[in-house]
């Protein structure tokens, strides 16, 4: 990939408290991301992951009860970089998600950027 034709960036939202999605996808496109996708849905995250659409997540580790360990599994599975943002803590967490680096909600938004940004810059060198 030629620096002059660098692909910008597909990250899913994997967020079921719709004010955070909301925040998030905006944070991320004011960073120069583009949205493949955003739910707090496991078959739609799944869907989206198995689309092929995505080249990086933010993950929360649980959607309603429901843990996105599946989605940590998808991901990892096609080598693709994510990383999760929970209000529970790491210890907490089934193994899936270690794949990825970790932040504790509420994670101060440049700490969000620049992790997405480290996780991606590793997947591509």
């Amino acid at each position: 990939m030629n620096g002059k034709h660098a692909r910008i960036a597909r990250i899913l939202i994997v967020e079921d408290e719709p004010i955070l999605a909301m925040v998030l996808k905006q944070l991320l496109q004011e960073a120069g991301f583009e949205i493949a996708g955003a739910t707090g849905n496991l078959a739609k995250a799944l869907s989206i992951v198995e689309s092929g659409i995505c080249d990086a997540a933010v993950l929360d580790a649980n959607l309603a009860g429901v843990s996105a360990a599946p989605i940590a599994d998808a991901l990892a599975a096609r080598g693709l970089p994510f990383l999760v943002l929970s209000g529970y803590s790491p210890a907490q967490q089934p193994a899936a998600f270690r794949a990825g680096p970790y932040l504790q909600k509420p994670a101060h938004p440049d700490q969000v950027i620049k992790l997405l940004q480290q996780i991606l810059s590793t997947t591509r060198s």
